[in-house]
């Protein structure tokens, strides 16, 4: 209430929400079937079904370092929104001095003294701005927009987190499945290779097929050595997401053929992100500052009048300090009018629109490429699963490929050539069919988190719940600041 008798309504622009630079519609080749919930409604324990990537996702809340810095930058915008909040308000401090001088022989009246001294206590306010123009009020304003843009910026942090964690736990399920299927190739050739060496020796099988078959045994060897390889690197960066060891006490994770890792996510309308997604409030919040800066400048064009004023007792003995008559006061107003500042509030008013049109120009790109991301991940949705699809169907017409080679060799009608190659088209199209199941995960995660799904956990089954790690951070409050009270644009 005090706040609000001392200042004037802002100077600065009426803020408009600028049009939204994107359809109405998705593309119409996406695939927008799924469930009427919203995906920044589900929360990640929904969307995840396997139990140890739930347990994955809860400590990497918990202790991932991005996602700490990204929570204390909350703090940090807090304190200087009260720095600068607290301008509008006197600032009144007690204080005390005393004040000692000599003056000169030829300028000291007969018979007084060279010495003179002075005692004063008191209360003072010093250089107080009444904000009739809402200069001060205008620089709170833009503080508390960036306070609220840090907000979202650490909100962006946490889905993006989630989204990281899950691309990661999953990528390293697939290679450690490849894996699998390269060392089961490799034992299965090497004992292809010692019954061929044996062929060989007795004459059955030529030095063509001797070679074919230990190409192929050593080619599954280095597939296995990449692959583990891989699966290491991807476990390590997995154990920096989650700030700490990811094999201690964690649930059995779901086999990666399972079709049920991941909830089927719907798609919603593209206005939707507007208020689904916090990169797109961020960049919002961050506008809204900027709108309010164009008012500070403005403001600066008007007179400024302060206040400096001190209350209290003066004396010029220590003992007389608070005897009757002793009371002593200033009151000092100041009007300061700009006349001449060889044009530093025109280029700090240009300064500011510029920079409000630069907030304008990401805010709209910020809003294209959450567009561009949804979009992207609804065409890719359908089309990976014909993908699934026909990469399933390559892997069983090579498993029959191979049966029948087998066949032929054993009745005399091919060679083992035949079966070698048969043998090696089917290992590729088991690999490529882990990736192309990876990559429909991946899409689906992408998918969640371009519609700004992740910042929720949801409710969470008792059988499901997973262990948490002791919290590193205290909750910080997504609030108001105390004494904020609620901007309005005039």
């Amino acid at each position: 209430m005090t706040a609000s008798l001392l200042t004037a309504c802002t100077m600065a622009p009426v803020y408009q929400r600028p049009e939204a630079p994107i359809g109405k519609l998705w593309p119409e080749n996406a695939q927008t079937e799924g469930q009427n919930v919203p995906a920044s409604e589900i929360g990640w324990v929904e969307f995840a079904l396997d139990k140890r990537l739930q347990a994955l996702i809860a400590a990497a809340i918990e202790n991932n370092r991005d996602l700490r810095i990204a929570t204390l930058r909350i703090e940090e915008a807090r304190a200087q929104y009260d720095i600068q909040w607290s301008e509008r308000l006197p600032n009144i401090d007690a204080q005390a001095h005393v004040t000692r001088l000599r003056t000169a022989r030829e300028l000291t009246l007969p018979d007084a003294s060279q010495y003179q001294r002075n005692y004063q206590v008191g209360m003072s306010m010093a250089a107080f701005e009444i904000d009739f123009f809402g200069r001060v009020r205008s620089l709170s304003d833009a503080a508390l927009y960036q306070y609220f843009a840090t907000e979202e910026a650490q909100r962006s942090a946490h889905i993006s987190l989630v989204s990281e964690v899950c691309k990661t736990y999953l990528t390293e399920r697939a290679l450690a499945r490849q894996r699998d299927l390269a060392q089961s190739s490799f034992d299965a050739y090497s004992h292809s290779f010692m019954l061929m060496e044996k062929r060989f020796e007795v004459g059955a099988s030529s030095a063509l097929e001797l070679k074919q078959s230990e190409t192929l045994m050593h080619n599954a060897r280095v597939a296995v050595a990449t692959l583990e390889r891989q699966r290491s690197q991807m476990e390590n960066a997995l154990t920096v997401l989650v700030g700490g060891p990811t094999g201690e006490n964690l649930p059995p994770s779901k086999d990666f053929a399972d079709e049920d890792i991941l909830m089927d996510i719907p798609a919603g309308l593209p206005s939707d992100l507007l208020a689904n997604r916090p990169d797109i409030r961020q960049f919002e919040n961050q506008l809204r500052s900027a709108n309010a800066n164009i008012g500070a400048a403005r403001a600066a064009f008007f007179p400024r009048i302060t206040l400096t004023a001190l209350g209290g007792t003066a004396s010029s003995t220590l003992a007389g300090l608070f005897d009757p008559g002793s009371a002593a006061w200033t009151f000092t107003p100041q009007l300061l009018l700009p006349i001449f500042d060889a044009g530093r509030n025109i280029a700090n008013l240009d300064l500011a629109h510029a920079r409000s049109n630069i907030a304008v120009a990401q805010y709209e790109r910020a809003i294209q490429n959450a567009f561009r991301e949804a979009a992207d991940a609804l065409i890719a949705r359908g089309l990976l699963n014909v993908q699934v699809e026909a990469q399933a169907a390559v892997l069983s017409a090579e498993s029959e490929r191979v049966r029948l080679s087998q066949a032929r060799f054993e009745n005399g009608i091919a060679s083992s050539l035949e079966v070698l190659d048969a043998q090696r088209q089917q290992f590729s199209a088991e690999q490529a069919l882990i990736q192309a199941r990876l990559d429909r995960l991946i899409n689906t995660v992408d998918l969640y988190r371009s519609l700004g799904g992740g910042l929720r956990q949801g409710t969470v089954p008792p059988a499901q719940e997973a262990p948490a790690p002791a919290p590193l951070l205290p909750a910080v409050s997504a609030s108001v600041p105390d004494g904020a009270a609620p901007v309005q644009e005039n």
